[in-house]
Formats: structure tokens, C-alpha cells, sequence
């Protein structure tokens, strides 16, 4: 359809295996590899690109099967981020951002489920998580305002998963997730970058929007993975608490344009010439794409061990501890560091030409840049919290830990 979306009749999908649907992606990244100049051109996701991704049900990876879904794991959901990334990160992102928030309207009270898939099973919902909104209690639920950033995709919106906190003169309390209307809402045509144009992460503005109270999503049972909807939507993907494991998405992504930025370099290394002298046959180029592509499968091993360990234990039916989540957050930003530092070191490989607008590397590489930018990777933070509490195990005396 020309305008992105589906009817309901349209997008109730079969149930399909992980396997099945990883076939899928790997079919359509080719797609997305030729479109990836349109997208940056139009600055945001193409029609033919959702119209993709509706037929395919890879927007619907993690929604309740209830609504037509296919309630799929977080390490289904990052093998196919990874392989369309490797395509074009742009258009990946948004794959990966709003097969998320299917998962998240999941664990929403389920009156609110009902009043977004139910008319519309294939609903998109966008977000933005920073907590900037404020909500006043009213009758029957808040009035909600705010404007919010990078809302990745939001041209193609339905509903939008907005930050913020319940405000009771100067006193606060949150950060909570409220589901919001699109049509309550004014879009910010703001999304000017040098990355990742194709996300169309716009800002939008809502005023004073009336906000049900079964619409609103407690932040704090929100990151521990017990929002209410968990009581209907029982498969363990439900079950994942906000941040730490969910951020392997991000990682999935990183390591996956890194690698487009690899297979780019490749396709353009082998069959060039320096100053008379074929670049294949130099060692030092052997050396670059070896060093490279072992940190970009380290990467990969290293986050994507992470999910694939956290699902497990979901699936067990265990809960994921505090350390789980903190070691988690180390190892997707050290994922995101080594991936960049492998992507930095191929497209310096480039040379001068390299550096030219209009290629798939360049293009690669500063999606790159802006995937390995994102809050949820920044190492530093994550390096310092998960030291801490590494230190803390191993104090004397008792603390109420055990050493890992």
C-alpha cells in the first residue's frame, strides 16, 4: 500500500518458526541494501520497505499471538536486526524498534492491548522513552503533555509510547510509560543528521491529551518485566525486564552495520588498485580484514550470548537478577565499542575515495556512527556500574550477594 500500512484482513499472519522467519529477513535485505540511498534521500524508512516488513510479519515477531502475532525472543528478534542492519541500519532500525514496542504494548494493561490491536492487529506503535512528559491526575486517567525526541519511524506511527512522570504539585512520581494517540500528537519535521537519516527519529509534541488510566504502564514493573499484561501474554518474552537484556538490540544492530560497513569495504578492496598495485595482494590489507571481521564475530558472540542466556532462563521460568541486567548492559556496549572500532579501522582502510558521498560505505559507516551512539551502548557508564557491583560480591563480610 503507498502509504506504508495494512488493513487488519491484510496482516493477520500464519504462524511461522524462528527459523522461517530469519529466512525471511535474509530474503529481504537485498532489498533494503537498494534502497538504502532512497531511504537516506527521503529521511525516513520507504513505502515499499514497510509494505515489506507488514507481508513478511517481521513487525509482528514479538506481538501476542492473541492479536495475530508471533510472540518470537529477543534473540530472534537480533538475529534479524543484525542480518537486515548488515543491509542498511536505517531501515533496520526501525524493523527492530517497532517489533519492540509490539512486545511492550504486551505487557500494557490489557484494556489498552485491546483498544490498539484490536480494530488494527497491525498497529504500528512508536516511542520515545526519555521521561519528559508530565501527567496530572483527572477523572478516569491524566492529561498528558510533552515533547519528545526521537521517536525513530513516527511517520508511519498509529500509537506512541511516551516517557514521563505523574506530577502532584512539586512532587513526582515515576518514570512511567503512557500510550498515546497518534492523532493526539504533532510530528517535528527535526530529524537533520549526518546518521541513520532513514530512521526518521522526529520529535513530536502532545498537548494536554487526555490519557486513560489503564493506558498508562508503571515504569518501575516495566523494568523488572512485570507489567500487567504479563498475567495474559505468558510466553517468556513478556517476561523481559526494560534495558540491560532488551538493549541487545541495539548491539545487534551496531554489529550489524559494522558488518555492511566490512562487506562493503570488501566488495570494493578486492578489485582495486593503489598506484598500479592490487590491494588484495598486500598483507597488511589481510591483516585489516582478518583483525576486523574476528572483532566483529567477537562482538557478535558476546551479545548475542547474552540474549540467547537471559531467554533461557526466561523460558525456565526463572526471573533475571539485578547483576544479570548489569552484566548485560557491560556486554552489549563492549559489543558496540568493538564493533565500531573494527568498522572505524575498514572504512580508514578506504582511502581518500572512500571518504566520497553517495556509496554504500559511507552511507554504512556513518550509520554506523549513529548506532554506536545510541544512550543504552555508552560504555563508559556501563563499564563503571557493572565494576561496582563486580567489587561489592567480593567484599568481607555479608552482603547479601555471592561471588559470580
Amino acid at each position: 500500500m503507498p502509504d506504508g500500512k495494512i488493513s487488519p484482513t491484510e496482516a493477520a499472519p500464519e504462524l511461522v518458526t524462528p527459523a522461517e522467519m530469519i529466512a525471511r529477513a535474509r530474503s529481504l535485505a537485498p532489498k533494503l541494501r537498494e534502497r538504502g540511498e532512497q531511504a537516506q534521500r527521503l529521511g525516513r524508512v520507504p513505502p515499499e520497505t514497510m509494505d515489506d516488513y507488514h507481508r513478511s510479519g517481521l513487525l509482528r515477531m514479538a506481538q501476542p499471538r492473541r492479536y495475530g502475532g508471533h510472540e518470537m525472543g529477543w534473540d530472534v528478534l537480533c538475529q534479524i536486526s543484525q542480518i537486515l542492519a548488515a543491509a542498511d541500519c536505517s531501515q533496520a532500525w526501525i524493523q527492530r524498534i517497532m517489533a519492540d514496542h509490539a512486545q511492550m504494548v504486551a505487557t500494557f494493561p490489557l484494556a489498552a492491548q485491546d483498544e490498539v490491536w484490536c480494530d488494527n492487529p497491525a498497529a504500528i506503535i512508536c516511542a520515545a522513552f526519555d521521561p519528559v512528559g508530565r501527567a496530572t491526575r483527572v477523572p478516569g486517567g491524566f492529561r498528558f503533555s510533552g515533547r519528545h525526541g526521537f521517536s525513530s519511524g513516527v511517520d508511519y506511527a498509529d500509537w506512541l509510547i511516551c516517557g514521563g512522570y505523574i506530577m502532584d504539585g512539586d512532587d513526582r512520581d515515576g518514570p512511567h510509560f503512557f500510550l498515546v494517540r497518534r492523532s493526539d500528537a504533532t510530528i517535528l519535521d527535526d530529524w537533520n543528521t549526518i546518521g541513520l537519516e532513514g530512521t526518521g527519529s522526529k520529535s513530536f509534541v502532545v498537548e494536554d491529551a487526555f490519557v486513560p488510566e489503564y493506558r498508562l504502564l508503571d515504569g518501575a514493573k516495566a523494568r523488572v518485566g512485570e507489567g500487567p499484561g504479563t498475567a495474559i501474554n505468558t510466553a517468556p518474552v513478556y517476561r523481559t525486564p526494560r534495558g540491560g537484556v532488551t538493549s541487545t538490540g541495539f548491539a545487534a544492530l551496531t554489529v550489524g552495520a559494522a558488518k555492511g560497513v566490512l562487506e562493503e569495504w570488501l566488495l570494493y578492496t578486492a578489485p582495486r588498485l593503489s598506484r598500479g598495485a592490487a590491494l588484495a595482494d598486500d598483507p597488511g590489507t589481510h591483516m585489516i580484514a582478518a583483525r576486523s571481521s574476528a572483532e566483529l564475530d567477537a562482538a557478535e558472540a558476546l551479545y548475542f550470548g547474552t540474549v540467547s542466556r537471559a531467554m533461557r532462563t526466561l523460558e525456565a521460568g526463572h526471573s533475571l537478577t539485578d547483576f544479570d541486567l548489569t552484566t548485560a548492559r557491560r556486554n552489549v556496549s563492549f559489543a558496540a565499542k568493538l564493533a565500531l572500532k573494527a568498522g572505524t579501522r575498514i572504512f580508514n582502510a578506504g582511502g581518500g575515495r572512500a571518504m566520497f558521498t553517495g556509496s554504500a560505505l559511507e552511507r554504512q559507516y556513518r550509520n554506523l556512527l549513529g548506532a554506536a551512539s545510541h544512550h543504552a551502548l555508552v560504555w563508559e557508564r556501563n563499564a563503571m556500574n557493572y565494576g561496582r557491583e563486580l567489587l561489592e560480591q567480593y567484599r568481607p563480610g555479608d552482603q547479601g550477594r555471592s561471588a559470580p
